[in-house]
């Protein structure tokens, strides 16, 4: 699986838009913890289905997508973030430890 890089307001009505399940995950380049959230992920995200989109945020370039993507789907700023979206609402979301690829990969199959 591969990221698609975040970087437009526009990629957000995509997301909004499309059917089935995106993946947002917003990822602070100055954290450590964050880094450490985004490797966990990535070395377990062969679990999640292939036809799922993975976005990847990086929240200090494109601080105003991060604010954009809090208004548009109703969550509260964290970093890092997940955001697991189906049919254009935020069914998932979570930050910090609690970022799982395998608890995505069940909430997909459920």
């Amino acid at each position: 699986m591969t990221w698609v890089n975040l970087t437009s307001v526009e990629q957000l009505d995509d997301i909004k838009n499309a059917s089935g399940f995106s993946l947002i995950f917003k990822h602070s380049t100055r954290c450590s913890i964050s880094l450490m959230a985004k490797r966990n992920f990535e070395f377990d995200w062969d679990v999640i289905p292939a036809e799922t989109k993975l976005y990847f945020l990086d929240l200090i370039s494109y601080r105003d997508i991060s604010n954009q993507i809090a208004e548009v789907f109703q969550v509260a700023h964290q970093s890092p973030q997940i955001l697991l979206i189906k049919n254009g609402d935020c069914i998932l979301e979570a930050s910090h430890s609690d970022i799982s690829a395998e608890e995505v990969a069940e909430v997909i199959a459920a």
